[in-house]
């Protein structure tokens, strides 16, 4: 390795990646492609990022497996900043593997942790546990000890592990300064601030306020009657029910909650979980089932009522969590709103649900002019400025564990 290519790279380390591209813009060797691809993507230009990795990783060719493993990692990095989680997972894996038979086991650490870090952004928390508990930090330079603790707070703050999430997040905050790496410390000041702004609205009598992180873990500790409208659960008394899959249960349930202690009429129970305006006999006597399914799947928490006029329900104290944004792709909205920009490819994996069906909710957002789109074909991308102030996807269902 030339002197150039040496200074590139330290550079690129230091977080300098136009002192990096000053040594190395003019040339097309293998090295200097890899290293010109880095400094791209600290600049955030992705796209041609991911470009110049891809040559430099066909320019080291068969011969060089380390070099060429280590354009792999670099690749999955920009594809996880460029919020594109569909690329090879086992290409990945298959170059940590490498990285490992040849010793380099900080770069192998770090092909670990980028595919912990994308497990955590499409929620499969359960998955990022068992493969952070495989991971000792301790012999690893700060910039990945720094990301390690990241992951611990991601990981406490969607559990609502709120102590916890705070002390990784100060160890990340140490750990950052001590990389001296701007971007590492911008990431960790964002997580930070995620964790100071306000999570989910409360609905208690009649009034909304919203609630932080912490404020959230302790009424889950409460004896409050939760209706949590953020995971479709209804909690209490150190119990949870899930209706997430009974969507005319919750929103049963949700109406009766908002009304608590009083009642709610059966004309609008029939319009909040039919969905209709009008009324007759026969949407009476399902809503009477329903109600009764609804008494049954609350038993060991609260009951339900018949009144004169409709529905009660009945527990010493009722209260609704629900998201800070409520509207028609709140969810979709809600991880846009994080300021980075995603393909409709992510947006479907981290939703659970179709690319064509998120395809066509963005599309009617860009009409409202809720989001902009740029690139074409495979390099579209959507986003929209952040919400200010509102930590919108921590409470979401796809981020958190299934009761």
């Amino acid at each position: 390795m030339d002197s150039l290519i040496t200074a590139a790279a330290r550079a690129l380390a230091a977080g300098d990646p136009l002192g990096a591209l000053n040594r190395v813009a003019l040339r097309d060797d293998a090295p200097a492609l890899a290293l010109r691809g880095i400094a791209m993507a600290q600049l955030g230009d992705l796209e041609r990022a991911k470009a110049l990795v891809k040559r430099a990783a066909r320019a080291f060719g068969a011969k060089e497996p380390m070099a060429r493993a280590r354009c792999v990692v670099a690749e999955a990095e920009i594809a996880l900043a460029a919020r594109d989680l569909s690329w090879p997972v086992k290409a990945l894996d298959a170059a940590r593997a490498t990285l490992e038979a040849h010793g380099d086991w900080v770069n192998a650490a770090h092909a670990r942790y980028l595919e912990i870090r994308r497990l955590l952004l499409i929620g499969h928390l359960d998955q990022v546990e068992q493969l952070l508990v495989r991971l000792d930090p301790a012999p690893l330079p700060p910039a990945l000890r720094a990301a390690h603790e990241l992951v611990v707070a991601g990981i406490a703050m969607r559990r609502l592990e709120i102590k916890k999430a705070r002390s990784a997040l100060q160890r990340a905050e140490h750990f950052a300064a001590e990389a001296a790496i701007p971007a590492l410390t911008g990431e960790v000041e964002s997580a930070a601030h995620v964790m100071n702004a306000p999570a989910a609205r409360l609905i208690s009598r009649g009034e909304t306020r919203p609630l932080m992180l912490d404020e959230v873990e302790t009424l889950f500790a409460s004896t409050s009657l939760v209706v949590d409208a953020c995971r479709y659960t209804v909690r209490g008394a150190g119990m949870s029910v899930s209706l997430g899959s009974r969507p005319v249960l919750f929103a049963l349930a949700r109406v009766l909650a908002e009304a608590w202690p009083a009642d709610v009429s059966r004309e609008v129970l029939i319009a909040h979980a039919f969905r209709l305006k009008l009324s007759d006999e026969s949407h009476r006597a399902r809503l009477r089932v329903e109600i009764g399914r609804l008494r049954a799947a609350l038993r060991p928490l609260a009951d339900v009522t018949a009144t004169k006029r409709g529905f009660a329900l009945v527990a010493p104290d009722v209260v609704v969590l629900a998201q800070p944004v409520e509207e028609q792709h709140a969810a979709l909205l809600a991880f846009l709103a994080d300021g980075e920009s995603w393909s409709s490819s992510a947006l479907a994996m981290a939703l659970g649900t179709s690319q064509r069906s998120v395809q066509r909710a963005l599309e009617s957002l860009a009409v409202a002019s809720k989001v902009q789109a740029f690139g074409r074909g495979k390099a579209r991308r959507w986003m929209t400025p952040p919400m200010p102030g509102f930590a919108t996807t921590l409470l979401l269902t796809a981020l958190l564990p299934g009761d």
